[in-house]
């Protein structure tokens, strides 16, 4: 059992050896929520929730019927949901889904992520490509990696932009949806 309190909010998590960081909230995810500013009414999406610190914490801020929390592995759904009631956010959505796979909504104001970066680039490519077709105009992508260069310029080819703090030795990203088609497609677009 995690107690903590992140952003003044008291927090507790049960967690299981088999998800990602087990003992204490990840310190890549702390760095990423020290940043993230959340909204009144936002719609978030915590993708890849693991136990759902990220997703949880959300609900807390902006409503828990706007937060909607996916992860690919079963444990980490269920942990999820139960840390939902524990700290009493049962109103959020919480899916098992490989990706957006079995996601039907869009429209999100705010997608975060903490993605697999200790395998290859295709898990986080999909992320970046999928999340930005899932988010509104305007929408905010954040993402905390230990790795720069790709997710740096995957971020700039997709979304035209992006701002980057190091905090603890993580990546911390940020890319705003400025318009509907990928920038590399406006910018190829343009130089024809």
């Amino acid at each position: 059992m995690i107690k903590t309190k992140i952003k003044g909010i008291d927090l507790v998590f049960e967690t299981s050896k088999g998800l990602f960081s087990p003992k204490d909230i990840d310190l890549g995810t702390l760095s990423m929520l020290s940043v993230v500013e959340f909204e009144e009414n936002e719609k978030v999406l915590d993708l890849g929730c693991g136990y759902g610190v990220v997703g949880i914490l959300a609900a807390k801020i902006v409503g828990e019927e706007n937060v909607v929390m996916i992860d690919i592995n079963e444990e980490a759904v269920k942990l999820s949901q139960k840390n939902a009631s524990l700290n009493n956010v049962q109103g959020v959505k919480i899916l098992k889904s490989d990706g957006f796979t079995n996601l039907d909504e869009k429209d999100f104001t705010l997608i975060l992520s903490n993605p697999p970066y200790h395998t290859d680039f295709s898990v986080a490519k999909t992320f970046i490509e999928k999340g930005f077709n899932r988010l509104c105009t305007g929408g905010r992508m954040y993402m905390v990696t230990k790795r720069k260069k790709w997710y740096k310029n995957k971020l700039i080819a997709i979304f035209g932009g992006v701002q980057i703090w190091e905090l603890n030795g993580y990546f911390v990203f940020l890319s705003i949806k400025k318009t509907s088609t990928y920038a590399k497609a406006n910018r190829d677009k343009r130089t024809k």
